[in-house]
């Protein structure tokens, strides 16, 4: 793995404008000065004394700028973005349609807060997202991130119903806000220290077809659902259930797909008894699985849906959208924000819906998600040191394994493999409740030549890598 201490710059990413690599530094740029670091790019140092070490890192790299779908280092090396800032930057970096957008409506008015009034790009976006949603959901609520978007749908299912129980999958990641964090569970880090968190949260088993039913989608809907009804009937009534939240395909608990049949019985049960359905979409959202909408694969239409990351390819923004009827029941006053649906975001919204629809990208994230999926397949069949390959569209995830028959998962290899990764040039992420999954999460404009590429890399990583010993 490349560290700030052992990268080399060229001279002429590390000499200002208009002085040869031989002339003397400006005053105050001697190595060690925080001018001086940044001069040679050295970031990491730079942030060593006063950004807070809680933050984890995939990397220990220094980034300087992107274009297209390639991000580069300070020291001017390109990497094949499959990681897209964690599913937010789907059109990539310095997109021409976004970055006008956000220039444009920089020059015009950076923010009033939509308390004060009405803003053009905040009710094209608000009109956007509506029509991009099925009937009935209509009416949008903008905050700045997945986890505000989460607290919202909270808040406004507690509100509505009058009902206090939030019931939750295991595994799922929703935020790091105590209302989000409550319902996560897919890291005891995220949860460990923090109680007493929400109460009235109930837990219950995701449907995880691989790990824990044998790739039976039936028999994990039926397992799942039952250890549901179970909840149901000992722990908290329906008549108390405010809200069932799910992750249609768990993001960073996994990459694991929620059957469809599962989401399908689950509305049922929530029409049932009143309970309403959250789903959140906000790594799985726009465009992202070759639908716009992952529950699409479902057929089904939740009662709450969930938006972020991509919704401003990289800028601050989240979004929950409902039936008007739930949020004129939520009442005036009873949430609100700052900063929430700011109108450069909310421009730079407004240009990644409209490219999205002029250049078929639900189609291309279907189609080139096919590619991915078959490619890495094709892989899984030559080592076994990879049990699993899984995801629609553009949301795939690797699951490495100590064995097959057992399934046992390697963590320690997975993370070894990210890197190796970034070694050959390629950006992708881990995830899972062990550390096991490699998820890739290429652009949604990508092309089939990225695509191959991409696996190219990723199999001479995987080939580089050593095995573990037993």
């Amino acid at each position: 793995m490349d560290t700030a201490k052992d990268q080399v710059v060229p001279a002429s990413a590390a000499t200002p404008a208009g002085a040869s690599a031989g002339d003397p530094r400006p005053a105050g740029s001697a190595p060690g000065t925080s001018t001086g670091l940044a001069a040679a790019g050295d970031f990491a140092a730079l942030s060593v004394p006063h950004l807070s070490p809680i933050l984890g890192r995939y990397y220990e790299r220094s980034w300087s700028h992107g274009e297209g779908h390639t991000l580069f280092d300070s020291s001017g090396r390109g990497f094949l973005d499959f990681a897209c800032g964690i599913a937010t930057t789907s059109l990539g970096h310095h997109h021409p349609a976004v970055t006008a957008a956000i220039k444009d409506q920089a020059d015009k008015l950076l923010h009033i807060c939509n308390a004060l009034g009405y803003l053009e790009p905040v009710a094209q976006l608000a009109t956007l997202l509506a029509d991009a949603c099925p009937d009935p959901l209509d009416t949008v609520f903008f905050c700045n991130s997945g986890a505000e978007a989460i607290e919202a749908a909270l808040k406004l299912a507690r509100r509505v119903t009058g009902r206090p129980g939030i019931v939750a999958f295991r595994g799922a990641f929703h935020g790091r806000t105590f209302g989000a964090a409550s319902i996560t569970s897919s890291s005891i880090n995220y949860r460990q220290g923090y109680e007493p968190l929400l109460p009235s949260v109930y837990l219950t088993p995701f449907p995880n077809v691989y790990r824990y039913f044998g790739d039976d989608e039936e028999a994990a809907t039926a397992g799942a659902m039952a250890a549901l009804r179970t909840l149901l009937s000992h722990e908290i009534p329906p008549t108390s259930v405010a809200a069932i939240i799910i992750e249609p395909i768990q993001g960073e608990g996994g990459f694991n797909p929620a059957p469809a049949s599962f989401l399908r019985q689950l509305r049922a049960l929530c029409d049932e008894n009143g309970i309403m359905l959250i789903l959140d979409e906000v790594q799985s959202g726009v465009a992202r699985t070759g639908k716009m909408w992952a529950f699409e694969h479902a057929g089904i239409v939740p009662d709450v849906v969930c938006v972020a990351k991509a919704l401003a390819n990289g800028m601050p923004l989240g979004a929950i959208v409902s039936r008007r009827e739930l949020q004129e029941r939520w009442g005036v006053g009873a949430h609100g924000t700052t900063f929430g649906g700011n109108p450069v975001c909310c421009a730079a919204g407004v240009a990644v819906m409209r490219t999205i629809e002029e250049q078929g990208l639900v189609s291309n994230a279907a189609a080139r998600g096919a590619e991915l999926l078959a490619g890495l397949k094709a892989l899984m069949a030559k080592d076994d040191r990879i049990g699993d390959v899984r995801g629609p569209g553009l949301m795939v995830g690797v699951e490495l394994v100590r064995d097959r028959v057992t399934r046992e998962p390697d963590g320690e290899t997975c993370e070894a493999l990210v890197q190796a990764c970034a070694d050959q040039g390629l950006l992708v992420l881990n995830c899972g409740t062990h550390h096991s999954v490699v998820r890739f999460l290429p652009p949604i404009d990508v092309t089939s030549a990225e695509i191959a590429t991409g696996i190219d890399l990723f199999a001479a990583a995987l080939r580089a890598l050593p095995r573990a010993t037993a």
